[in-house]
């Protein structure tokens, strides 16, 4: 059965939809069964994966609103695994989530027909805690938050732990932190590296070894509807993310030997 791992900070600019598209294509690479939903009305990691988005009919909004199912929605990607997509209409999913009932588990619900076709199912959530954020976060397994080591980041994940925890109590109760991964990673900045230890000091092994440097290979693959290890396999930010797919899977593999349960979120705040 799949792994759901919703990618997710409330601050926006730190390597989410980059961190969604280019661990699924890594994690398919490594031989596992992956989908990726697209959450943000942007669409982005849509594009990013070769999907044209202004043709996606259905996406996932109408997944949330009962007119299509995840098997009927779902595209298959150019590069090994599957696309929940995305476009400019999931912006009216906030209004139209209110009359439905059960508005916070739609998606938890219609990933119930698809979940054992997957190994991963990967969640690119928008920027905010909104309706789309907490369908994905009601959905999830674990989260991994994707953060700059500035000063600012600290801040935000204090909200962002506090607010995990509320979802965990309220709604999703086996909710955890995956883990912390370090992005745009500068190790040149003595600020990032200060921010880089303390993170490690506080949260411990919830923080992934890998780190994923500033590379302009990942910000240029983008464009050309494309993973990274896709447009240039050598580079810098395709070797990270193939590292980090490998320690998740790593990560996975211990949890099965050590029969590991969920107890918590594993952090403290």
């Amino acid at each position: 059965m799949a792994r759901i791992l919703a990618v997710t900070n409330q601050k926006g600019g730190v390597g989410k939809t980059t961190t969604a598209v280019n661990l699924s294509a890594c994690l398919a690479e490594c031989g596992q069964r992956v989908l990726l939903i697209d959450l943000d009305p942007q669409g982005n990691a849509t594009t990013g994966c070769g999907v044209v988005k202004r043709g996606a009919m259905p996406t996932v909004y109408q997944v949330l609103i009962g007119r299509s199912t995840a098997a009927q929605t779902r595209l298959s990607s150019d590069f090994g695994f599957d696309v929940l997509p995305a476009n400019r209409e999931l912006a009216g999913a906030e209004i139209d989530l209110i009359d439905l009932g059960q508005r916070e588990y739609r998606l938890r619900d219609a990933l119930g027909s698809v979940r054992e076709d997957y190994d991963f199912i990967l969640m690119d959530c928008p920027p905010a805690l909104n309706m789309l954020t907490v369908n994905g976060l009601v959905a999830a397994d674990t989260v991994m938050i994707p953060m700059q080591c500035e000063y600012y980041a600290l801040e935000g994940l204090t909200d962002l732990v506090a607010t995990l925890k509320k979802i965990r109590a309220n709604l999703n109760p086996r909710l955890e932190i995956e883990g912390l991964l370090r992005t745009m990673f500068d190790p040149r900045s003595t600020l990032t590296q200060q921010v880089s230890c303390e993170l490690e000091g506080h949260f411990g092994e919830k923080v992934y070894r890998t780190i994923i440097p500033r590379n302009v290979r990942l910000a240029e693959a983008p464009s050309y509807g494309k993973p990274v290890i896709a447009f240039d396999r050598s580079s810098k930010g395709a070797q990270a993310y193939l590292l980090l797919a490998q320690e998740i899977l790593d990560r996975r593999a211990d949890r099965k030997r050590a029969g590991a349960t969920t107890a918590g979120l594993g952090v403290e705040s």
